[in-house]
């Protein structure tokens, strides 16, 4: 793919009923291109009533874009939605040029971004999901015909994979994933024996998860290995932990999870389930959104309706708008909301503040401890924030933010 130079014309259908903005999906669609290196030189959206059954476009427009096509000395065509194996099959027929929806672009650039075993599982199971039913059928002569095109691959690879050994491969690959994820249940019951809470940043790609992630490390754990954090869509695909310790000597684990993104291909949701379900585990979600981008409120729409789709629900959630160094007329005036810039270190304090408040119910309260119980005193200055101490003849009395659980364990001892 690297070899040859992609040049594209992009395609959408504006029709009654459509899910989603077309021009902020064209929008998007370019940005996914651009994202695999792929030059856009043009872009066409096409008004009708229902999107065609045998083309996705009409036959008219099927002309005029292959005359386009040529006129730009265009390779490839990009459409903005999932095509069944009939329209993909007449579109490539009538244009005379290699053709490729949505769902297949998103695919390549998870497969391109996946660096560890399981996200590359994740991913492998999702392109061979969305081959299967746009191999069958195909005859040997039409695999020749597009063998050539360079997107796709040659087309004896394609003929090689029959119905039958793409079946048998999700089976070995789902196999192998569920391995990793008894491995990753292993973990979570570890964390879970030690009572420290979990939270996951979630939100759409590109929003400055994996950026907020390394901030926190950077502050409050030097010694933790950062992660892969770029301006650019879908760079992280991993969940990545860390444990965070606060100065107040409160510990959370923040976990850094897979981006979204406007029409995400059904297969990748099922295939990043296992991934995902740290999610589901989490005792908080921050949900990091990119202020400067025009279209937030659609990607705000987009994140909770993913997560919906994946079972998260009755998780407390506090609202990040990041990026406010480029925008700062975003206001949103309701509860749970922190505006900061990742980039420029701006109000992390008050994201800590509404994370420590949402996690924990401390209260302030004044201890008297008795030189005979100082392992209670140990306790409490290594596991808790004390503000004051003083000595006097008979022990200390100090001034401490206790939880509920240490309020009851000490009770005798509060003043």
């Amino acid at each position: 793919m690297e070899d040859i130079k992609f040049r594209a014309v992009l395609v959408g259908v504006d029709y009654k009923d459509i899910a989603f903005n077309i021009d902020v999906s064209m929008k998007e669609l370019k940005s996914l291109a651009e994202a695999l290196n792929i030059e856009v030189v043009d872009s066409v959206v096409q008004n009708m009533d229902y999107v065609h059954v045998k083309s996705y476009i009409g036959s008219g427009k099927v002309e005029e874009l292959r005359l386009m096509i040529k006129g730009l000395d265009a390779n490839l065509v990009i459409v903005n939605e999932e095509l069944t194996p009939s329209q993909l099959q007449n579109l490539e027929a009538g244009l005379e040029c290699e053709v490729i929806d949505r769902t297949y672009l998103i695919l390549e650039i998870f497969a391109k971004r996946a660096r560890t075993k399981e996200a590359h599982l994740q991913v492998d199971i999702a392109r061979l999901q969305y081959m299967l039913p746009r191999l069958i059928g195909m005859n040997e002569s039409m695999y020749s015909e597009q063998g050539g095109s360079g997107f796709r691959g040659g087309g004896e690879t394609q003929l090689e994979l029959d119905r039958r050994r793409i079946k048998k491969e999700i089976a070995s690959k789902r196999h192998e994933l569920e391995e990793a994820v008894k491995q990753r249940q292993i973990q979570r019951s570890r964390r879970k024996k030690n009572n420290v809470p979990v939270v996951a940043l979630v939100g759409y790609t590109n929003s400055g998860k994996s950026s907020l992630l390394n901030r926190f490390l950077k502050e409050y754990a030097h010694e933790e290995k950062q992660v892969f954090a770029k301006d650019m869509l879908f760079a992280t695909l991993e969940t990545s932990t860390r444990h965070i310790e606060l100065p107040n000597k409160k510990q959370f684990l923040l976990t850094d999870t897979v981006g979204f993104v406007n029409q995400l291909p059904t297969t990748l949701v099922k295939a990043f389930r296992s991934t995902l379900e740290e999610v589901n585990e989490a005792d908080l979600l921050v949900h990091v959104i990119d202020a400067s981008n025009p279209n937030y409120e659609t990607q705000i729409e987009v994140t909770n309706k993913v997560l919906s789709e994946i079972g998260v629900k009755d998780i407390p959630m506090v609202y990040v708008y990041n990026k406010m160094d480029v925008c700062e007329n975003v206001l949103i005036h309701k509860d749970d909301v922190v505006y900061m810039s990742v980039l420029k270190d701006k109000n992390i304090d008050e994201l800590v503040k509404v994370i420590c408040d949402k996690l924990y119910d401390d209260t302030l309260c004044r201890v008297f401890i008795p030189y005979s119980d100082m392992k209670i005193y140990s306790y409490l200055k290594d596991k808790t924030n004390i503000l004051t101490e003083e000595a006097q003849d008979e022990g200390y009395t100090i001034e401490v933010m206790l939880s509920s659980a240490d309020r009851n364990k000490f009770e005798s001892f509060i003043k």
